[in-house]
């Protein structure tokens, strides 16, 4: 009988799923532990003294839910709506309570079942966002995706602190950024319904 000390040492399977979704052409992923939904893109209304990475609000079946582009979260040009823009929903914890969250997403990839000890290490450098945001890396194939800690890149801090007053006071060029996105959305909106017309359940 053969005996490989490897495979003794290899810690018991803990299958986890992730949904991935592209910012500014990178794929990331997130455990769908705290995924409820994912939604079409639809009105999303700027909300004065928001924290600047807060799109705005959006209405969920009459609840009043927080957008986040993550693009500027990272540091990057915000995201574009174009007709595969999603909000994918989720849960984080909140003041010892589960908050529901929108992140904006310039279009949503696909579900993996993965196990949880094949994440691998992320590099100390080369990653679009710091390495504390992520879980690690989540191999597809011959490339990976990002996969994020949901608890680090969403804190309380996120909701709470808001821009400074005369930021917010300050009338932005040519419009507010929710007319701003209300017109893409207007420019992109298929009018027969097709491709994001319907909610996309995650689960």
């Amino acid at each position: 009988m053969s005996f490989n000390p490897s495979e003794a040492r290899k810690a018991p399977a803990q299958v986890g799923e992730y949904l991935t979704f592209f910012i500014a052409e990178v794929e990331y992923a997130v455990s769908l532990d705290y995924v409820r939904e994912v939604i079409p893109y639809d009105t999303v209304t700027r909300v004065p003294a928001m924290p600047e990475t807060v799109r705005g609000v959006t209405n969920l079946r009459g609840s009043v839910v927080p957008v986040i582009d993550l693009a500027l979260k990272f540091k990057l040009p915000q995201i574009e709506i174009t007709p595969r823009t999603c909000i994918v929903l989720v849960e984080t914890p909140f003041g010892g309570n589960a908050m529901l969250l929108g992140l904006l997403t310039e279009e949503v990839g696909q579900v993996l079942a993965i196990d949880r000890n094949d994440l691998l290490t992320p590099p100390s450098f080369g990653t679009p966002v710091h390495t504390d945001y992520l879980e690690g890396m989540l191999p597809i194939g011959k490339k990976f995706a990002l996969a994020l800690d949901i608890a680090r890149v969403l804190s309380q801090e996120e909701i709470l602190t808001t821009v400074r007053p005369e930021a917010s006071d300050a009338p932005a060029a040519g419009g507010t950024a929710a007319e701003a996105d209300d017109e893409a959305w207007e420019a992109v909106s298929p009018d027969s319904g097709d491709s994001a017309s319907t909610a996309q359940r995650a689960e």
